[in-house]
């Protein structure tokens, strides 16, 4: 595979424009006595963040569910130490039910309690231009490029390093000292994210921002080496959990940018370790099939089964129809592999679709994730034969080709042309060693992950497979008006129909455009198409880049999730050559 080749124009000319669309103590112990329900390992929070959940829980109770974001609480620091503001807080006064006045509350988190962007501040991106040389060079139409750089623009209000405070006093915040500056998503979310960083480092690369990627490269470096693994974010309530593992896709695209052999050099060995976190352990299954061959694939497993401390308030209601404890404390693993997973939340993770307490994450083997984990493996393979470390080349390399028949002849499904996640049995199934396979065990209901492998050379290569693939893609039903739907089914989760991510969209057209296969490409230049269209309409009308978008409606945003999206108070002006998708938007055709 020629790692250094160049991408298709469509996607050179609008690749920038999807990744913005984003820009958004450590003691493993033994679960306890909820066996065989949860049996599995946790690691510990902090006795901050177990203090701010309990702020947190009074915050709802003095000022209402209207409004309520339990992620604020958990972001708060200290402005005493902790046994201080805890005796502080203890003797608050209360009413009969336990609450506090809002003036006792709002008088106590004044003088005991920091703010919780106080963190973080601003900072300059060491390497931002305004107009970068060469800046997306095929887009012609000035309207677009007005756009485009307007959106590389923001990279100077999203830009971050951790303050001096937390550098000095670490125990008194939540966030976790990285050395380099971060790209944070905005709004709620105060701190970097493992996924989002992929997208993100995408964005950088198209702005030519090479110094600020390898940074935010090098921070997560940081995290596996003290933690074995990149955390969802980096906040000590995420310690717990990693995210969908994409960190050697930033290295290998930064390398083919840049030719950086010393970013490889201090990569390679935290990727490995990865690696060991991802094929060890829970997250580690083994699956016998059909022919008797055993294959050894992923999941989502968080070290975790007590309510998300950034959601503690909300995954405690989402449990109290549940009478039984360790009903409760499996239901807590589940939205924190969920959370793992990325996709917080969908039905693709639910025994009853319309009840998130039927949450199983942790019994299902899911297509993408696995084949994360694959170009992993041949990321690592490419970067050591970088480096000249031929064992650990060969290694990886063997590592892949067994990942890609465990794919094949467990996730694949010929009669429907697509790759599909895979249940494990209900009975014991944490504690069986090896997992019988069963045709019933692959979950036919279509989601955007089905067809995740395109993104990768592996699964890309074969026109003939690549046309079959893109067909049932067609026939499926995810592809809408305005781009690919997350799935099929209407839950009000924000991972299903009818949001669209950006992730998503890249990946599968990406593939498409990378395949030999014309149609496919065909196929991958309409989506494009409709998806930066919309896009361009909701950021005209709104004036922000939104998450997820509504693949139904023109310059729709969606909705869902467990906060509210957050975009500019004033909108702009529809004109009417908007309304009518007249002159602007038809400009749109510069990006393909």
């Amino acid at each position: 595979m020629d790692r250094k080749a160049s991408l298709n124009p469509i996607i050179t000319n609008t690749l920038f424009i999807f990744s913005f669309t984003l820009i958004m103590s450590n003691t493993i112990v033994p679960a306890g006595a909820c066996t065989p329900k949860d049996s599995g390992p946790i690691i510990l929070t902090t006795p901050l963040i177990t203090f701010l959940e309990r702020v947190q829980e009074a915050a709802l109770k003095t000022y209402g569910h209207k409004g309520f974001d339990p992620k604020l609480y958990v972001d708060l620091s200290l402005k005493q130490n902790l046994s201080t503001t805890v005796a502080a807080f203890d003797k608050l006064p209360r009413t009969a039910n336990g609450s506090i006045s809002a003036e006792e509350l709002n008088g106590f988190m004044e003088k005991y309690l920091g703010g919780a962007a106080e963190d973080l501040v601003y900072v300059d991106p060491v390497d931002f231009v305004a107009e970068p040389e060469d800046f997306l060079p095929k887009v012609k139409s000035p309207e677009v490029r007005a756009w485009a750089l307007e959106v590389h623009n923001l990279w100077k209000n999203l830009s971050r390093k951790v303050s001096g405070q937390v550098l000095e006093k670490p125990d008194f915040y939540t966030l976790l000292p990285l050395e380099n500056p971060v790209i944070i998503p905005g709004s709620r979310f105060r701190e970097v994210y493992y996924w989002d960083s992929y997208w993100v480092i995408r964005g950088l690369l198209a702005s030519k921002m090479y110094e600020m990627a390898k940074g935010i490269v090098y921070n997560l470096i940081s995290l596996i080496d003290e933690f074995g693994h990149v955390l969802n974010g980096a906040r000590a309530y995420y310690m717990n959990r990693s995210q969908p593992p994409l960190l050697s896709s930033m290295v290998i695209d930064i390398y083919n940018r840049t030719h950086d052999e010393d970013l490889v050099i201090r990569s390679l060995p935290a990727l490995v370790k990865e690696h060991d976190f991802w094929n060890s352990g829970m997250h580690q299954v083994n699956i016998m099939d059909a022919d008797g061959t055993n294959h050894s694939l992923s999941r989502y497993y968080a070290l975790w089964n007590q309510p998300r401390p950034e959601s503690s308030t909300t995954d405690r209601e989402t449990a109290s129809k549940l009478s039984d404890n360790c009903d409760k404390t499996q239901l807590y693993r589940e939205l924190a592999s969920a959370a793992e997973s990325g996709w917080d939340f969908s039905t693709r993770w639910m025994r009853n679709e319309s009840d998130l307490a039927t949450l199983a994450t942790t019994s299902i083997i899911p297509v993408d994730l696995n084949v994360f984990i694959l170009k992993m493996e041949l990321d690592i393979s490419f970067l050591a034969h970088v480096v000249g470390d031929a064992i650990t080349a060969a290694r990886f390399r063997e590592a892949s080709q067994a990942r890609e028949k465990a794919i094949n002849s467990v996730l694949w499904n010929a009669e429907m042309q697509q790759w599909l996640d895979y249940w494990l049995s209900d009975s014991n199934s944490l504690k069986e060693e090896v997992h019988t396979w069963r045709r019933s065990g692959q979950n036919q209901k279509l989601f955007a992950s089905n067809f995740i492998p395109l993104w990768i050379e592996l699964f890309n290569s074969d026109v003939k497979t690549v046309d079959d693939v893109v067909l049932s893609l067609q026939s499926s039903g995810l592809v809408r008006s305005f781009g690919i739907a997350t799935s099929l089914t209407n839950s009000g989760q924000q991972w299903d129909f009818p949001n669209g991510w950006a992730p998503l969209q890249h990946m599968i057209v990406e593939g498409l455009v990378r395949s030999g296969s014309k149609h496919a490409r065909c196929v991958a230049k309409d989506i494009v198409f409709k998806w930066t269209r919309t896009n361009y309409v909701a950021y005209k009308e709104t004036g922000a880049m939104h998450e997820k978008y509504d693949v139904e409606k023109y310059g729709g945003f969606g909705g869902g999730g467990e906060y509210i999206p957050q975009w500019v108070v004033d909108k702009v002006a529809k004109s009417t050559e908007l309304i009518r998708g007249k002159s602007s938007y038809g400009s749109l055709e510069g990006l393909v």
